[in-house]
């Protein structure tokens, strides 16, 4: 019998179940190795108290692994960057060019490039001590999000450092010894307030483009042609006699104090 999608994706489900409850069953009892190529994964549980069931372990990693991009990429100024380059082509009333991919891929660029200092420090401070074996993993992490923090400090309104830290009801602290559950948000809030004020400027020329065309066109009583017919057009015009990509992005990197 040929089974339906539907009915395979029960059936793998149902055979994961099966298999972490197996391996889980095994952890109680021994112990656990498993070699995948060379990364190798054991769990000792011998004479030993209770541990987390080894099912949710791995679910825990996956789901760390998965969102790890993510965080690292709120950490960044791929947020405001990607939010800025997403409003240009609404303003130019473009639905689907640029492709998504290309916006993306463009933030990823333009973060890469405001970003090098920061990877550079890390780099110096963090990752060629470490593999010298001169710092611990633990002075190398603590070194690496200093200077996370600093970026992201250097980008964040006070208002909304100060909203978190409230929040959190934290005494008066210094900027520099404020934990990344404060500063992450408050960058993030701070990010998207910058992201829509960049956006809102760059509507307004296309805005009044948009009027033109449409008092134009009611002058002339043309009231059944779509004023965005002969409006999109002229903004695409517009944009390019400017040059405006040149404008946005050199406008994006100097947002950032370059």
């Amino acid at each position: 019998m040929i089974m339906g999608p539907t009915a395979r994706g029960l059936a793998l489900i149902a055979s994961l179940y099966f298999i972490l409850g197996l391996a889980s069953a095994q952890a109680e009892e021994s112990n656990i190795a498993a070699q995948v190529g060379p990364l190798q994964i054991s769990i000792n549980n011998a004479g030993k108290g209770p541990e987390l069931d080894v099912g949710i372990k791995l679910l825990l990693a996956i789901t760390l692994l998965t969102l790890a991009p993510s965080i690292v990429l709120l950490m960044t100024c791929f947020t405001r960057v990607v939010i800025v380059l997403s409003f240009v082509r609404t303003a130019l009333s473009l639905q689907g060019t640029p492709a998504n991919q290309i916006i993306i891929g463009l933030s990823i660029f333009i973060t890469f490039f405001v970003m090098q200092p920061v990877w550079n420090n890390i780099q110096r401070d963090s990752v060629i001590p470490y593999e010298a074996k001169v710092i611990s993993s633990t002075v190398a992490m603590d070194n690496a999000s200093g200077h996370v923090k600093n970026f992201m400090l250097r980008q964040t309104r006070p208002k909304d450092i100060e909203l978190f830290v409230n929040l959190a009801k934290m005494p008066p602290t210094k900027p520099e010894q404020l934990p990344l559950t404060v500063v992450i948000p408050g960058f993030i809030i701070s990010e998207l307030r910058t992201a829509f004020q960049m956006g809102f400027l760059l509507f307004v020329p296309f805005i009044l483009i948009d009027l033109v065309v449409a008092t134009v066109l009611m002058s002339m009583g043309m009231m059944m042609m779509p004023p965005m017919t002969i409006s999109m057009p002229l903004k695409i015009l517009l944009f390019v006699l400017v040059d405006g990509w040149g404008l946005v992005v050199r406008s994006l990197i100097r947002s950032f104090g370059m």
